[in-house]
């Protein structure tokens, strides 16, 4: 073989050199996974929604339930620090939590009675008077409704039909036992959340197939858990604070009686688990009150003042002060939510509405590969 010519052996391999290796796949060949189309995606989205609705009588119980053993968990791991057991300090947690609302509950029922008979009576003076400020208005749009009239050569009246409700007395009687049994149902099931949740919470774990997957998902929802109970409890000592504050507020400075003072502290105490929303519903429901107790303008738009001026310090310093911004949320997603869940469950899907979230967005942060769409409610 000549220095110049062409390697034969390296150019034709043997028949004893072995066959070729095998060609292994790249990521690049790898077929992508299949996505479901968006017309799926929207149906299934639809079908879920109108089972969250539908079945609002089993699904309400058990979240407010999960709810309120949040907010006693924290508690129940104090008491155990404390050599109590878990059965005996949910039992504790609970009986003290449903003696605290009946004496609450007591204090709240004369004033909320009193304030719903004299309401209508002090509204409708409020509304005589501002139909005696708007009267040269409803004088003036009346005439021109006349002229236009006569000009269309239409001079008949138009024909109002008025449609009666019947007044049953017994709708109260039959809706009782319902309202009774929900209240039951979800006393019952937030004590065996608090008792027997981190039992069923471990045997769901066991039935992953490896150790090394059961202890990273112990990690997390023991994290999971540990946030939310200390987020739920925290938010919810934050709203009592500002519900107590104005009590306080409206018995010393304006001089409204205590119980009826405890009312409205309550229902700012409620409102504020609804941001943006529930403000909104407490400064027209302070305007309201202001109005009926007081005939003079400036002191009827303190208490709608006060409400507002806590409400902006606690939801501009106290809250961010105190839970940072881990726990911070997109005013435009939880205006979203408030309205997806309003329009799902009605007042209580509005206090549940930001715990809802909350708990979707620790969970996402969790979870790997899912961590964009828990900074994406940010």
């Amino acid at each position: 073989m000549s220095a110049t010519g062409p390697d034969i052996d390296s150019a034709h391999p043997s028949a004893d050199a072995g066959p070729p290796a095998p060609v292994v796949a790249t990521p690049s060949t790898v077929p992508p996974r299949p996505r479901a189309p968006g017309a799926v995606v929207v149906l299934a989205f639809l079908a879920v929604g109108y089972t969250l609705w539908a079945a609002q009588g089993v699904v309400l119980p058990v979240l407010l339930a999960m709810f309120l053993a949040l907010v006693g968990n924290p508690l129940i791991r104090g008491l155990r620090r404390l050599y109590v057991p878990r059965f005996l300090a949910a039992l504790l947690v609970l009986v003290g939590g449903i003696a605290g609302a009946g004496l609450l509950g007591q204090q709240l029922l004369a004033p909320a009675v009193d304030w719903m008979q004299e309401a209508p009576r002090q509204m409708r003076q409020v509304g005589r008077e501002l139909s005696e400020l708007v009267k040269p208005v409803q004088e003036a749009n009346r005439v021109a409704e006349d002229i236009a009239r006569q000009a269309s050569g239409d001079g008949g009246r138009k024909v109002e039909v008025v449609r009666t409700v019947p007044d049953d007395p017994y709708a109260l009687l039959t809706q009782a036992p319902k309202a009774v049994g929900g209240v039951l149902a979800v006393v019952l099931l937030t004590f065996f959340f608090m008792v027997f949740g981190e039992d069923l919470q471990r045997r769901a774990i066991a039935l992953l197939p490896t150790r090394q997957r059961q202890r990273i998902t112990v990690e997390i929802m023991q994290s999971i858990e540990r946030d939310l109970s200390r987020y739920v409890l925290t938010i919810s000592l934050i709203n009592a604070g500002v519900g107590l504050l104005l009590a306080a507020v409206l018995h010393f400075a304006l001089g409204v009686d205590v119980p009826e003072a405890l009312l409205w502290g309550t229902i700012a105490t409620l409102l504020n688990f609804a941001p943006y929303v529930g403000p909104a519903i407490g400064v027209v429901l302070m305007l309201a009150m202001g109005f009926v107790t007081w005939d003079e303008v400036g002191p009827s738009l303190l208490p709608a003042a006060i409400y507002l001026g806590l409400h902006t310090l606690e939801g501009q310093l106290v809250t961010p002060l105190v839970l940072g911004q881990r726990m911070q949320l997109s005013p435009l997603v939880l205006i979203l939510a408030l309205l997806v869940f309003g329009w799902l469950w009605g007042i209580v899907g509005l206090l549940l509405a930001v715990p809802l979230l909350v708990c979707v967005k620790r969970v996402l942060a969790r979870i790997d590969g899912l961590q964009g769409w828990a900074r994406l409610l940010e």
